[in-house]
């Protein structure tokens, strides 16, 4: 069988969605749909023979579509979603899922109700180099995670319908709670409007896990550099992620801090178990840039969209994945809006 896809929406992200979709396996790009005609002249001249048009609704009576890919306005995913869920197409919609707690529980309940698959533009989490990240941490190579820090900074890109948290925020906290296999329980944010009025072009956002793993994202679009980089401590070693290197996406670093128990000889009002009995030791050891094999991530996405659909298999980035980070930006947000107050998370 090979699926019909429409792809809804040819802004920034959309072409790059379009040339991907044309070329998976088990699937054809059939339908483009946005709303500006001059958009939709340009791409069908890259591609010929699919579909061009300015109204969603088409789509959606279109028999011949099985499956809609959404690259619309954040406002715009969660209607639109849910027109095409209603009209039983397999959804999927880029991040973040929709602008409410409430819209993704709404959209799950929908596609598992009638059995489609949705799925939320997480690309990061098809990244070779974030993958790699996972298996270290799972192995226990790095001793117990400590924390992790990130930066997502850049010049340009100003959103005016969403500020940076809600724009570049999805990235890290899919990435943190895919590596982490939790979502955080407390999260603390505070943001700063220097461009447009009201919308935060630089946040900084800390995200309690359990197990007392912390975590920091510095999220801007007003900075002179740009910055794609994550650091995991563990208690044995370090490893970071950079996803703008050409030649060291992964970095491992054997350092860290040791407790070693002194001699009997160094104690000297006898033997007490107390923490004046241990020293602390820096430990400096090897420095390893393992050799990644990097495919497009974004190929990768649309690839297990369309196998997810073909085999019933559950999306890596389902609906649930969506709900658990649009359930951290809420509650980031309303930190903001306190003036960084701290913002518990509900595990439901």
């Amino acid at each position: 069988m090979t699926l019909n896809v429409a792809l809804v929406g040819l802004g920034y992200w959309g072409p790059n969605l379009a040339r991907n979709l044309a070329i998976v396996d088990g699937a054809t790009l059939h339908t483009l749909c946005d709303a500006r005609p001059e958009r939709l002249e340009r791409l069908q001249r890259q591609y010929p023979g699919t579909r061009t048009t300015t109204d969603f609704e088409s789509v959606l009576v279109d028999d011949a579509v099985q499956a809609v890919v959404l690259a619309t306005p954040v406002a715009s995913h969660y209607e639109l979603a849910k027109r095409a869920l209603s009209a039983g197409k397999h959804v999927l919609v880029e991040k973040p899922l929709a602008r409410t707690t409430a819209e993704c529980r709404d959209l799950v309940e929908h596609a598992a109700r009638d059995r489609l698959t949705l799925m939320v533009g997480h690309v990061f989490l098809f990244n070779s180099a974030v993958r790699r990240m996972k298996e270290y941490i799972d192995s226990g190579e790095l001793g117990d995670v400590r924390y992790i820090y990130s930066q997502r900074l850049n010049l340009g890109q100003v959103r005016t319908d969403v500020n940076a948290l809600w724009n570049f925020a999805p990235h890290d906290l899919s990435i943190l709670m895919y590596w982490l296999d939790t979502v955080p329980e407390r999260v603390i944010a505070r943001g700063y409007s220097y461009v447009q009025p009201e919308i935060e072009d630089v946040v900084f956002m800390t995200l309690d896990f359990p197990n007392r793993v912390g975590a920091n994202v510095h999220i801007s679009w007003l900075d002179p550099l740009k910055i794609r980089r994550m650091t995991v401590v563990g208690s044995e070693k370090m490893i970071v992620y950079d996803d703008v290197s050409a030649d060291a996406r992964i970095t491992i670093y054997d350092k860290g801090v040791a407790r070693a128990r002194r001699s009997d000889a160094q104690i000297s009002l006898g033997s007490y178990e107390t923490f004046a009995e241990f020293q602390l030791l820096l430990r400096a050891g090897d420095v390893l840039i393992p050799k990644v094999e990097f495919a497009e991530p974004l190929l990768l996405e649309c690839q297990h969209f369309v196998d997810c659909i073909l085999s019933g298999e559950r999306p890596l980035t389902d609906g649930e994945s969506g709900l658990r980070v649009v359930q951290v930006l809420e509650a980031a947000q309303a930190s903001m809006v306190a003036g960084g107050a701290a913002q518990g998370l509900d595990p439901r």
